[in-house]
């Protein structure tokens, strides 16, 4: 097997039993014929490449040297259709990209101690299989995937690198065919049309980290900043993942939980590996989650009416699909993932863009994209005027 992210030793997480896990449990996909697949990733790739154009007339969005008028040229990302698998090894290469300064502390940390080496040999390997099978679970769920920190490799190539300093590749649109099509059937709707759908929302993530160029670091920063204020004791960290694991067997029922409630009952697994200061950049990272949730889903159903004749169907079933789980597992599993948390940010994320645009159109909507000091809070998402007020009334005062 080839080690993801070039290092055969396993450290805190074996990565590589992490892919084998993973693809070993995915579920397979919907039976389809060499043609139809063939005839499925040529149309996604299409409509990948019509919807950047579509997007950023829409959206207003253009990145540095793009033309701001007649279409935008290729922002030079690449889009990749994989298959669950391919899905797979680019989460891990991602997640191992991110998580590295965590995991190397924790890793000092445990060296020092008596059988440090051995605990990390088997602890890496039980970390592995527990990754692996959390994300054999999200590997039927995702349609597509702006990816943003995994670096390049043969099988997943990124963008071009960023000038100066610092050199880095620019991220990749993965968009899931198994499971477009699945939920294309599943929801019974026009697959043309669902297709391109999939594909405005998912271009929307891609215009808005190319077009932005300080968005990309500045999550990579707030994310750092998180791990950073971890608290790295072993013992800790597993006690706080067995309260979330318990909060999901022994907790309320989801259709009790509320949208409201903050009782330890429905935290978690992200929510309760926090100190005070860790809440405060959740927060953070939860309003710029929501906010580009929600104007992805804005534009796609913005764009949709004049290119997806059945945008108003697809819309409502795939609503009602989103927010209803398979089953109570499958409930369970998203409220320990956090999962209803992001439905929450589609859909407060999408009210703050519309109220925003309603108010002081689309170019006024785009000064949310100046800087990080003209992101939305928390709770300015739940209150757009609040934001029209401090970053409009305020400014051109």
């Amino acid at each position: 097997m080839t080690s993801i992210g070039g290092s055969a030793s396993p450290g805190m997480v074996d990565w590589n039993l992490a892919v084998a896990t993973a693809t070993r449990l995915a579920r397979p996909g919907p039976e389809v014929s060499r043609e139809e697949a063939r005839a499925v990733v040529t149309e996604l790739r299409a409509h990948a490449k019509s919807s950047e154009e579509h997007v950023r007339a829409f959206t207003r969005m253009y990145g540095p040297g793009e033309p701001a008028e007649d279409g935008a040229a290729d922002n030079g990302t690449p889009v990749l259709v994989v298959d669950r698998a391919g899905w797979i090894k680019a989460n891990i290469a991602g997640f191992r990209e991110i998580l590295k300064p965590l995991l190397e502390k924790m890793a000092a940390r445990r060296s020092v101690l008596p059988g440090g080496a051995v605990l990390s040999t088997v602890g890496g390997k039980v970390t592995g299989v527990e990754v692996g099978a959390l994300l054999s679970f999200m590997s039927s769920r995702v349609l597509g995937q702006y990816e943003t920190f995994a670096p390049a490799t043969r099988d997943l190539p990124a963008g071009p690198a960023t000038p100066g300093p610092g050199e880095r590749r620019t991220g990749r649109l993965l968009l899931v065919a198994p499971n477009i099509v699945h939920v294309e059937r599943e929801l019974d709707v026009d697959p043309h049309d669902f297709r391109l759908w999939v594909c405005l929302h998912e271009e929307t993530h891609r215009t808005q980290f190319t077009a932005v160029p300080w968005l990309r670091d500045h999550i990579e920063a707030e994310i750092q900043e998180f791990l950073a204020q971890t608290d790295i004791d072993p013992a800790t960290l597993l006690e706080r993942v067995r309260q979330a694991a318990q909060s999901v067997v022994g907790g309320s029922r989801p259709e009790e939980d509320g949208e409201g409630g903050e009782g330890r009952e429905n935290l978690s697994m992200l929510e309760i590996v926090q100190t005070p200061a860790q809440r405060e950049i959740l927060a953070r990272l939860t309003a710029v989650m929501s906010l580009l949730e929600g104007h992805a889903d804005y534009v796609m159903d913005g764009v949709g009416p004049a290119v997806v004749p059945s945008v108003a169907e697809i819309r409502e079933k795939f609503s009602k699909r989103r927010a209803s789980g398979a089953g109570r597992l499958d409930q369970a599993l998203r409220k320990l993932l956090g999962l209803d948390a992001k439905l929450r940010q589609y859909r407060d994320g999408e009210r703050f863009v519309r109220a925003v645009v309603d108010e002081v159109g689309m170019d006024g909507f785009n000064r949310v994209w100046t800087s990080p000091n003209t992101l939305p809070t928390k709770a300015e998402i739940a209150k757009p005027a609040d934001w029209i007020a401090r970053v409009h009334r305020h400014g051109d005062a």
